[in-house]
């Protein structure tokens, strides 16, 4: 059981670092005036927010488990 939280929680990890370098892109075309990368960009830091928010809470299921 702890081995599958474990394996979920770097799964998740995983999942956030793709998820910031693929904003990464648009955010050196917002930089340089592109506004509707800016808008991409936005909207990827609310997904960001809600996956790391997930992490958090796998990770603290792990803990009260161990």
């Amino acid at each position: 059981m702890i081995e599958q939280q474990s394996s979920e929680l770097r799964d998740r990890w995983s999942e956030l670092k793709v998820l910031i370098e693929s904003l990464e892109n648009d955010l050196v075309k917002n930089v340089n005036g592109n506004k509707s990368a800016g808008v991409r960009v936005r909207k990827g830091l609310r997904a960001l927010k809600a996956a790391a928010s997930e992490i958090v809470k796998v990770s603290l299921s792990q803990d009260k488990q161990s």
